[in-house]
């Protein structure tokens, strides 16, 4: 079918008081498990590609954003295409032509005047192209710290914050660091200055995660859906646990990313598929069962996530 926008999806979602599933994929094997499993699950999805994505592709990216096109296209159930966690001007000005309904512009590395102002600026060239427009506050974990001017500092959703470790290089401050957490008040500026479209929110998720033990703060969600008339993000949701997520969605979360899921299902395979067969060198065979393991994930998750929540 056509190509729907990530817009409707969450308007659909939120009516029926369930979110849109968002995975971010790297490869064509990414993007065929994904509307695989979400045609299993009978619920549309989200095909999602990062700049990260992108860099690893050689800076290129139409060869991954056509072929998910393609894949959103044949697929039975609905599927929109959105650019993530975008830093560059020049990747945010592909989004257009190559597909995308949608994109996530990540100004939280910087200080809230900062993030505020460039989040402003791609809103306005978002809207005027058509394209809804996603921005975080807070600091979800789990990626590269900004830091300012080389000193032991970070700034985190707007604010300062002492790093652990004291030098440029030591591990980033996690989602439970003093600042880390998305204040409602801040938020609800935020939002009516921007003029984003959606806010991912930072509540205990921690993005990379390769074990499913985090704990959200759902008193603070909970403040959060009070404050704000736009829908709410959960980022690094590949490792929180099905009731968390279950719980999320119900307390006013319209979209969860989830990435990291997908790559320790394929990872786990492969590596389980080559031991057994060691003198395999086709990789059909090998990326074949990453694929199916995908599937699994994908079909799990989106059940998880599309089930009506209670009134």
């Amino acid at each position: 079918m056509p190509l729907t926008t990530t817009g409707e999806l969450i308007t659909r979602a939120a009516a029926a008081r369930t979110a849109v599933p968002a995975f971010n994929v790297i490869s064509l094997e990414h993007v065929e498990a994904v509307v695989a499993g979400a045609e299993s699950a009978g619920a549309p999805v989200v095909l999602q590609v990062s700049e990260n994505a992108v860099r690893f592709r050689g800076g290129r990216l139409l060869p991954l954003a056509r072929a998910a096109t393609a894949a959103a296209e044949q697929a039975r159930v609905p599927v929109a295409l959105h650019l993530d966690h975008i830093q560059s001007d020049d990747l945010l000005h592909q989004a257009a032509d190559a597909g995308f309904s949608s994109v996530m512009y990540d100004a939280s590395r910087l200080p809230y005047a900062e993030n505020l102002a460039t989040t402003r600026a791609a809103a306005d060239w978002a809207h005027a192209q058509g394209i809804w427009i996603e921005a975080e506050l807070g600091w979800v974990g789990g990626k590269d710290t900004a830091w300012v001017g080389g000193k032991d500092t970070a700034w985190v959703g707007g604010k300062e914050a002492a790093q652990t470790g004291g030098e440029a290089g030591a591990p980033p401050l996690d989602a439970h660091a003093p600042g880390a957490r998305t204040d409602p008040d801040e938020a609800r500026a935020f939002v009516a200055d921007s003029g984003v479209d959606a806010l991912a929110v930072a509540i205990g998720s921690v993005h990379a995660m390769t074990t499913r033990t985090a704990t959200l703060d759902h008193t603070l969600l909970g403040r959060l859906n009070a404050a704000l008339d736009v829908p709410l993000v959960l980022h690094g949701s590949s490792g929180v646990p099905d009731a968390e997520l279950r719980a999320a969605v119900a307390g006013g979360i319209a979209k969860v990313n989830i990435g990291t899921a997908l790559n320790v299902a394929m990872t786990g395979a492969v590596r389980d598929f080559l031991t057994e067969h060691p003198d395999v060198v086709d990789p059909r065979k090998y990326v074949r069962a990453g694929r199916d393991a995908m599937v699994t994930t994908v079909t799990r998750l989106v059940g998880v996530l599309c089930a009506r929540t209670a009134p």
